[in-house]
């Protein structure tokens, strides 16, 4: 599967999640691994530079950390869009 293929697989499947379930970064791997069929590192790393360019981002609350998608407020307090 090519990488921008697995990032919009990845991205469907934390919107899918978005208002009913906090996901840890295990649990985007796990399910993304498993629909996908592709191994557990190459999804952590697609999942990791989707961070580092904004579509994806940590939140944190209640003792641990949970990845969504951020909101246009976040990104133009972060400067990455206008």
């Amino acid at each position: 599967m090519e990488q921008e293929e697995l990032k919009n697989k990845i991205y469907d499947y934390v919107m899918a999640a978005k208002g009913k379930k906090k996901l840890k970064e295990k649990d985007i791997i796990k399910g993304v691994t498993a629909s996908t069929g592709e191994a557990a590192d190459v999804v952590k790393k697609a999942m990791r530079e989707m961070i580092d360019v904004g579509r994806l981002m940590y939140s944190y609350g209640g003792g641990s950390s949970s990845v969504e998608i951020p909101s246009e407020e976040y990104l133009r307090e972060k400067g990455m869009i206008k």
